[in-house]
């Protein structure tokens, strides 16, 4: 599977839709991200972009997405 390009306007559903598995990872990084396992939290993050759950979350926006491409990439190494 080809890495899409993951920036901080890129819809958070987006990455989720490629990389249902990440949610977990991300949970690791800041406990804040539990709140998405929750329905109100799906419904949030539709419309959400990563820059959006920086915000919200207080982890710098860089970090969630070193993150999120070190997981992509451990996870595609597999």
């Amino acid at each position: 599977m080809k890495n899409m390009n993951i920036n901080g306007k890129t819809k958070v559903s987006d990455i989720m839709a490629q990389y249902p598995w990440l949610l977990d990872e991300l949970i690791k990084v800041n406990s804040k991200f539990k709140m998405a396992n929750t329905p109100i939290g799906r419904m949030m993050l539709k419309n959400a972009t990563v820059a959006d759950v920086s915000k919200k979350s207080g982890v710098d926006q860089d970090t969630i997405l070193r993150e999120l491409k070190k997981f992509i990439e451990a996870h595609e190494a597999k």
